[in-house]
């Protein structure tokens, strides 16, 4: 049995999520409060990040490093492509989400709601919320932008710059915090997405002291 040590609404939880849900992998989720630097868990990771993948006797860390080892141990369906230009811009992509829009949009919205509350580490820093607040325009703009130009995200076929993106905005849309109406392409390719089924796992979320919003599990948001 594959075992993911895991937080609900980490977005780097959330895109091994959809990769092992994509790959039809069945997976026992474990929710781990990895603030509390339990010793078994930092045994798993010395990092104390999740996720962390058990398979095989084996605990993977980093959700980049996961995701491409799943896709190199399961290939079908594919979430690569297979040359090397569409591999790079899939990379760059996964990368834009993890790095630029963690930093300059999920940080600033989505720990500041809700992990200061879960980790009691105080009440929300507002110049930090305006400055996510402002930021995710910018980065809905530049989706809209690809994706004028692309069916997905880095290309004709859906990969894993559009789980990586979708996991970062369905953890920001669990707290109503993603302007949906500001681009038409982006809210149809979410829509789109959001639509498979391996994301049901993610619309069955709930995390206490935080009830989502009614369009949340809305698939005609």
């Amino acid at each position: 049995m594959i075992r993911l040590y895991h937080v609900p609404l980490s977005p780097f939880c959330r895109k091994v999520r959809l990769c092992l849900a994509e790959k039809k992998l069945e997976v026992e989720l474990v929710e781990e409060r990895y603030w509390e630097e339990d010793p078994d868990f930092m045994r798993r990771n010395p990092a104390g990040k999740v996720p962390v993948l058990r398979i095989d006797d084996m605990h993977l860390a980093e959700s980049a490093a996961i995701c491409e080892y799943l896709e190199d141990r399961y290939p079908s369906p594919p979430l690569m492509p297979k040359d090397p230009e569409g591999k790079y811009e899939v990379r760059r992509l996964v990368c834009w989400f993890d790095d630029k829009f963690h930093q300059e949009v999920t940080s600033k919205l989505l720990y500041e709601r809700v992990n200061r509350k879960l980790m009691k580490t105080g009440y929300p820093v507002a110049a930090n919320v305006k400055a996510g607040s402002k930021a995710i325009k910018y980065h809905l703009d530049y989706m809209a932008w690809l994706l004028d130009r692309r069916r997905w995200l880095a290309g004709d076929a859906m990969t894993l710059a559009d789980f990586a993106a979708a996991a970062h905005l369905s953890s920001l849309d669990y707290i109503s915090d993603v302007d949906w109406n500001r681009h038409e392409v982006v809210k149809d390719w979410y829509a789109k997405i959001k639509s498979r089924p391996a994301f049901r796992s993610l619309l069955a979320d709930q995390v206490s002291g935080f009830p989502p919003p009614a369009h949340y599990t809305d698939l005609d948001f």
